[in-house]
């Protein structure tokens, strides 16, 4: 199998990771001190010269510790070759980019190192709120260094979640007692809520991409979660598509139930 020889170990990327990604987020804030030049990209979303050198310097850091991996970037021109690699770097330099640009909290530098289309180390920077997430797999989910749990429980009565306008109200059609949380631009953050317990559920649209999702996956299951498609299916990453469909993360127990609930009107969450 391609990269099956290849000789970094992932403990030995854990360090390299973590400093790329506080040193991107510590360049993502110096840029926002002064006014930055801005555009649109095809499907119109917004990007920044601060998004293009974030992405230049995670890339420097990332494949100078790991040259023989693939690398897949919101950024980045996609280079296919990725797909035949086993294991890939995926990373979104600037993950809410609108909130960024609009001076909010709530954005995130996301990288996850991914094996065989699964997540098997990844970080999660929130540079505003100095909040550093860190998951390896079999390893277990950090905050700052400290463990991080999704909430326990099955009931969906008060639970906190957070998602699409149209996903939450399509969900408090079938169950009233649910509470819907404000928005968090950041998917990536999003999900690493519901990983640190501070939301109990959390829904992704269908337009989330590999760069948006694999960190937060991770992060998620370590901290005894699960992200799945509404069938219950894992996400696979480094497909030549990277765009997925709807998804939702929760505690397995609670997971089970949102399965239930939406089984018989998953065409309302399209």
């Amino acid at each position: 199998m391609p990269g099956a020889d290849l000789p970094c170990q992932v403990s030995a990327l854990r360090e390299p990771l973590i400093e790329a990604v506080c040193a991107a987020g510590a360049l993502a804030l110096a840029y926002r001190e002064a006014p930055l030049q801005t555009w649109h990209k095809a499907n119109a979303s917004p990007v920044s010269e601060a998004d293009m050198a974030v992405d230049r310097l995670l890339k420097t850091r990332l494949m100078t510790a790991a040259p023989d991996y693939g690398w897949l970037s919101e950024e980045s021109v996609d280079d296919r070759a990725r797909t035949v690699r086993r294991r890939v770097w995926i990373v979104d330099p600037i993950d809410g980019t609108r909130a960024y640009l609009a001076g909010s909290d709530d954005w995130v530098v996301s990288a996850a190192l991914v094996e065989d289309g699964r997540p098997i180390l990844g970080a999660i920077f929130a540079p505003v709120e100095r909040s550093l997430f860190v998951a390896v797999r079999a390893g277990g989910a950090t905050r700052n260094g400290a463990p991080v749990r999704v909430s326990s429980g099955s009931s969906l009565k008060g639970a906190r979640i957070a998602g699409p306008r149209n996903h939450l109200t399509s969900l408090t059609m079938l169950s009233p007692e649910i509470a819907t949380v404000p928005k968090i631009h950041s998917l990536a953050l999003r999900l690493a809520r519901v990983a640190q317990g501070s939301i109990d559920a959390a829904f992704v649209s269908h337009s989330g991409h590999d760069w948006d999702l694999a960190a937060a996956d991770l992060l998620v299951h370590e901290a005894g979660g699960t992200l799945t498609t509404l069938g219950g299916e894992p996400p696979i990453y480094n497909r030549a598509d990277p765009v997925h469909g709807p998804l939702f993360a929760a505690g397995c127990a609670r997971h089970a139930a949102l399965i239930a609930l939406v089984s018989e009107r998953r065409a309302w969450f399209a």
